[in-house]
């Protein structure tokens, strides 16, 4: 049952510009530029810490090394988020993805909110679990049943970052988070859009059941088309036919018109794209100009042609 209650979407196509673990101080222009060129979206990276001594593995890479990571720039989401809604008028910024059953649930509402409010909704929050313990470890959250925190975390957001002209009360019972009712002012105007991380059989269903979205991490085209397809089965299985339901993901099609359409026949709705390889290990040595030059011509190229 190949991606049935995914391919009836006339929507236009949406492109997002990724970009991480470069220079801090290019992610302003990078975004400004994106949002002349036509982009819909930055992605946010979310890195909190480098441990010394670890030895975990990165999931989406063949070998799963983690030493890409070392000294790298990362400044914290929710700020550089700020940071580059303040720099632009129209472009949407989307974590890609925020880490977060580390995290205290009310306090990102918050934030989230916050920026929601302050942005005239262009915050997409994409969601995932960290595949790191040592963040766990670092942030005083226990790293078993992380599954189930990350559902009550997602439960508290969609509670307290309910849009309307005046904030409600809202409380919270379940097994790790007692809150009393309680509100933030101001809400969003309009609901923020979680989009959940992650290729595991979990996290699809966490995407359909709580989510407005899903989050491809990357990986060759036999493997999305595999999780695509699972995803459309346990859309089936959940009764799931929201139209306006998102699925991002990195493709190699997304580099061509042609393949831009074979995307969006199988339901995708935006497009994440990037042109050149952050896994590197070592500073970036690409410079600012070229990335721009880079993402022009991808938009002329490309988003021009598909949206024209």
């Amino acid at each position: 049952m190949p991606h049935e209650l995914l391919s009836d979407r006339k929507a236009e196509m949406r492109f997002s510009f990724a970009e991480g673990m470069t220079h801090a101080s290019y992610y302003a222009p990078l975004a400004q530029a994106c949002e002349a060129a036509g982009y819909t979206s930055m992605t946010i990276a979310d890195s909190l810490i480098y441990p010394q001594e670890s030895d975990s593995k990165y999931p989406y890479t063949d070998t799963g090394d983690r030493e890409f990571l070392l000294g790298k720039e990362f400044i914290e989401t929710f700020i550089l988020c700020a940071h580059l809604f303040a720099v632009t008028s129209t472009l949407r910024l989307t974590p890609f993805v925020l880490k977060l059953p580390i995290r205290p649930p009310v306090l990102v509402a918050k934030q989230a909110s916050s920026l929601a409010f302050l942005s005239g909704n262009r915050l997409r929050l994409g969601v995932g679990l960290s595949p790191w313990p040592e963040d766990f470890a670092a942030l005083g959250v226990p790293w078993e049943r992380r599954g189930k925190r990350m559902d009550e975390c997602m439960d508290i957001l969609r509670g307290l970052m309910q849009p309307g002209p005046e904030p409600t009360f809202f409380g919270y019972q379940g097994e790790f988070f007692q809150i009393e009712p309680l509100q933030q002012c101001p809400a969003p105007t309009e609901e923020v859009p979680l989009l959940v991380g992650g290729h595991s059989d979990a996290a699809l269903r966490r995407a359909v059941r709580k989510g407005d979205g899903w989050m491809h991490a990357g990986g060759d085209g036999e493997e999305l088309d595999r999780l695509l397809t699972r995803l459309a089965e346990i859309r089936a299985e959940e009764g799931d036919t929201r139209d306006d339901f998102e699925v991002h993901v990195i493709s190699y099609d997304a580099y061509t018109p042609d393949g831009v359409k074979r995307l969006e026949d199988k339901g995708v709705t935006d497009c994440i794209v990037g042109f050149r390889v952050p896994y590197i290990k070592g500073p970036d040595t690409e410079p600012l100009e070229t990335k721009i030059k880079h993402l022009e011509q991808y938009a002329e190229n490309v988003i021009a042609k598909v949206n024209a």
